[in-house]
């Protein structure tokens, strides 16, 4: 009887499994990875031991004549956000703008150098010829993406205690309480899911450009970024991580079925 050649089918979860494998370990021995979150742990630092230096120092317009006083600082937790009552979207100041939810702009960048790398390497062509579906590619690239940017906001929360402790400022939680500032910073990480796919999606639109793809991203960005104080205060509760959640469930979908379909219409290439 002569020997039968069997073919394994590839099903999707073991096809995901294996593009995950892939990204992680890809991602994890990437330096810029490192790079980037070492950046989000020493940020707040310089931040909170830097504008408590400067706090109350007043500077002149010597054209004007205006004085303008620098105004640091309360509490170390304000690097993090500000409670719903107090946050604003038009909030221009110091300690409104140099906090965690710049960190989402950061992201930007690790996802697009991740994903750009795959084309210039001729990696993505070589996936695609041999065995990867595009489906899996961007739920892989998306699922990477949000642990890297993930891993930059926890690395952010740890880089603001050790700031917080070594200028001195205070961490009492005030109104947004122990249990506030747990739930923001779970709301911020979901949130994390919202832009991946965005960021995914301006990645296998500019391919190999990862220039083109940075600059999408910080434009699309900028539309979404005033919703973020708004859904995640300090003083957030499990309705702001519930809303978070599913917003980055639906963004995950639609935005990854727009990425899909611009890999099966494009050239790889």
């Amino acid at each position: 009887m002569a020997n039968e050649v069997k073919f394994e089918v590839q099903h999707f979860g073991k096809r995901l499994k294996s593009m995950l494998k892939v990204d992680f370990r890809r991602m994890f021995t990437m330096r810029f990875y490192y790079i980037m979150v070492g950046i989000s742990i020493i940020m707040p630092v310089l931040i909170l031991v830097m504008t408590t230096l400067m706090d109350g120092t007043t500077t002149v317009n010597p054209q004007t004549g205006v004085e303008t006083t620098i105004e640091g600082f309360d509490n170390t937790w304000q690097a993090i956000g500000s409670i719903s009552s107090e946050s604003s979207v038009m909030d221009m100041s110091l300690t409104g703008m140099c906090n965690i939810n710049m960190l989402y702009f950061f992201v930007a960048v690790l996802v697009c150098i991740f994903v750009a790398d795959d084309f210039r390497s001729g990696y993505a062509k070589n996936l695609f010829t041999v065995r990867a579906k595009k489906t899996d590619y961007v739920i892989s690239k998306t699922l990477a993406g949000f642990v890297g940017g993930a891993s930059m906001i926890l690395g952010f929360f740890i880089g603001t205690c050790l700031g917080g402790a070594i200028s001195g400022l205070p961490f009492d939680t005030g109104a947004a309480g122990v249990n506030g500032v747990v739930m923001c910073m779970f709301a911020k990480v979901l949130l994390v899911g919202v832009f991946v796919p965005i960021y995914v999606l301006m990645g296998v639109w500019a391919k190999q450009k990862a220039w083109l793809s940075i600059l999408g991203s910080l434009m699309v960005g900028m539309l979404f970024f005033t919703m973020i104080p708004m859904l995640t205060p300090l003083d957030s509760t499990i309705m702001n991580v519930v809303l978070c959640l599913v917003g980055s469930v639906l963004f995950g979908l639609g935005i990854g079925a727009i990425s899909n379909l611009i890999l099966k219409k494009k050239s790889i290439l």
